[in-house]
């Protein structure tokens, strides 16, 4: 079973992922971090983040290996990391490098362990249009502009992250614009993506109401 969860940033995709991932028993991708890495090693390099050869080159030369070493860095899931990878993931040429890599996936998901898997969900902006539109299920995550901004800033004080809640807000706006705006894979619900606002939800009330649609769907 392949199961795609997709939406802007803090509106929840990546808890309701990995809930559903121990649920099920898949395995877990998080596309995000493919692109997080091309975007931190552009940063510690000093490289131009607007410079669409050299975000390539960055991600022509990934491994796996050196995705999970740059997961490791404090930078890696901070709004550094998050821009960053908002700004390198809309040049095509990067989204070309790193999608076979995404895809290749689905057709032999494997745990952290390397063991195999029966399945996998996916955690980004474009699984359930572009990486896996073959996917079994489809969800497309959301929340209010506010309430985004609200949980992201929580998650950057309890992290000791220096920030205000009207600097999140604005990266925020910005990143989805970008997100929304490129011109390959721009963020969007797939045709037959179940949406869902988390807006008013907490992470049990998410993930209990996916499980239900799941079911029924099954």
């Amino acid at each position: 079973m392949i199961i795609t969860i997709d939406g802007p940033a803090a509106a929840g995709k990546g808890t309701l992922a990995a809930a559903l991932a121990k649920h099920y028993k898949l395995a877990y991708f998080d596309t995000g971090m493919v692109y997080r890495a091309v975007g931190l090693q552009m940063v510690l390099q000093k490289l131009d983040l607007t410079d669409e050869s050299a975000a390539e080159k960055v991600a022509k030369q990934l491994t796996f290996t050196q995705m999970m070493e740059l997961s490791r860095h404090p930078d890696f899931r901070s709004d550094v990391g998050g821009q960053a990878a908002s700004k390198v993931s809309a040049f095509p040429k990067v989204r070309a490098a790193l999608l076979k890599m995404q895809q290749d996936f689905s057709l032999n998901p494997v745990f952290a362990d390397g063991t195999p898997a029966n399945g996998a969900v996916y955690d980004g902006r474009d699984t359930g249009t572009v990486v896996c539109p073959h996917a079994d299920i489809k969800f497309f995550v959301t929340a209010s502009m506010e309430v985004r901004a609200e949980r992201r800033y929580k998650e950057f004080v309890a992290k000791g992250i220096n920030t205000t809640y009207e600097k999140v807000l604005q990266d925020m706006t910005e990143r989805d614009k970008r997100d929304s705006e490129r011109a390959t894979a721009p963020l969007k619900p797939a045709e037959n993506a179940v949406m869902m606002d988390t807006s008013a939800m907490n992470s049990e009330q998410e993930i209990a109401a996916a499980i239900k649609i799941i079911e029924e769907r099954k």
